[in-house]
């Protein structure tokens, strides 16, 4: 097995077929197609399905790809140690998020500090973020939860209580609170399963004896406000994601208990040390733990 073989495993794995590994790696197709076969034969296995139209891997080169995506990350964060001792410079961080309302305080010093860090993010809920994380599809994620396990580092954003919206014309708009007994004589719309914030709220409500079925399931967070400022429900979510928005009204939930949000931004901790990571959790350590500073230093950019 050789070290050329695998990256040549690892790039059709990645980029979904033979002639983009080939561009990627500014080598022929041909050569990238002997790469894979010759690592194939050595082991006698079959790492891709090349029964159809398109890349399709098998299950042992699942599992291959799933080391071969650590392999690549750690050469990355060995490269970006060495080239950039003194900290990042430029390179790509990768982000998963619930909501991006979460970093609006961090990006902006974060991008005064390292201006050619690019920073690509993508959305998804606890579930899809830890999936992500665990995959090396992103280098850092944001969660509605403090308790992430001993194979991450953390740093906690904020905790807030979860609220139930609605939209200006629903009949609860009026009401400063509401309680988990009306909530379940209403139509609700909630995220979709892996939602932490709609698994906080169910939980809140069974504390009282009281079950809660949404009426209408939306895949996330700017779907459910859209449908619910329509007039289709009522939502929730956590206080610091809602925004002083013309078309909904915020209720709490009076017996809503220990219904809260705790924001935390978590990485695998193996990959905390990496320079960039390393330099967005101290960027988040510093917004966190000081907003004085933050607070003039966004004022003078």
């Amino acid at each position: 097995m050789r070290y050329v073989q695998l990256r040549a495993f690892h790039f059709v794995a990645t980029r979904g077929g033979f002639s983009r590994a080939a561009e990627a790696l500014n080598l022929t197709q041909p050569a990238i197609s002997d790469q894979v076969r010759k690592l194939e034969t050595e082991f006698d296995v079959l790492l891709f399905d090349r029964s159809r139209k398109r890349v399709v891997l098998t299950p042992i080169g699942d599992r291959l790809l799933e080391v071969t995506r650590r392999m690549f990350e750690t050469e990355q964060d060995a490269f970006d140690l060495l080239s950039h001792s003194s900290g990042p410079r430029r390179g790509v961080l990768r982000l998963i998020v619930d909501s991006a309302h979460h970093l609006r305080h961090i990006l902006p010093l974060f991008r005064q500090r390292h201006p050619d860090v690019r920073i690509t993010i993508a959305t998804g809920n606890t579930r899809e973020v830890y999936e992500a994380l665990h995959a090396y599809e992103a280098d850092l994620g944001i969660i509605g939860d403090a308790e992430a396990g001993p194979a991450f580092e953390t740093v906690s954003l904020s905790q807030t209580p979860i609220l139930a919206f609605v939209g200006r014309d629903h009949p609860l708009a009026g009401r400063a609170e509401v309680d988990f007994a009306t909530l379940a004589r209403q139509s609700l719309v909630m995220r979709e399963e892996g939602s932490n914030t709609r698994a906080r709220v169910l939980a809140a409500a069974e504390r009282q004896g009281i079950a809660l079925e949404p009426a209408i399931e939306a895949q996330g967070r700017e779907a459910v406000r859209e449908l619910v400022a329509s007039g289709a429900g009522v939502g929730f979510v956590s206080a610091s994601e809602f925004d002083d928005y013309p078309r909904l009204c915020a209720l709490a939930i009076r017996d809503a208990g220990a219904a809260e949000m705790a924001e935390t931004l978590i990485c695998l901790r193996e990959r905390s040390k990496g320079p960039t990571v390393a330099a967005f959790l101290e960027t988040a350590r510093l917004v966190i733990g000081d907003t004085g500073a933050l607070a003039s230093t966004l004022a003078s950019l």
